[in-house]
């Protein structure tokens, strides 16, 4: 499975630690909507989409199953966060 996309839909300009949230499209087939790029404990993470549950935690609604696609998966999020905010 190929990354074919990635769009920056939302940049956050403000202290906190959610800095965008991204779209993904894979294969130019399939999209993943709602990855959040994440400021904490001094470096760049994603997080994927998740729902709440009726005990107040949440779970991701996808999610990477080994750790390569999970790595390639956030460079590419990542780098093009990156590039959105090099292009404001």
């Amino acid at each position: 499975m190929e990354i074919t996309d990635i769009k920056i839909r939302k940049l956050f300009d403000d202290d906190g630690t959610m800095k965008a949230v991204a779209s993904v499209t894979f294969d130019n087939e399939l999209a993943l909507h709602d990855v959040k790029v994440i400021y904490a404990n001094e470096k760049l993470f994603i997080v994927m989409p998740s729902r709440k549950n009726a005990d107040g935690t949440y779970r991701d609604v996808v999610h990477p199953i080994n750790r390569d696609f999970r790595e390639k998966l956030s460079s590419a999020v990542i780098d093009a966060y990156h590039k959105a905010i090099s292009e404001e």
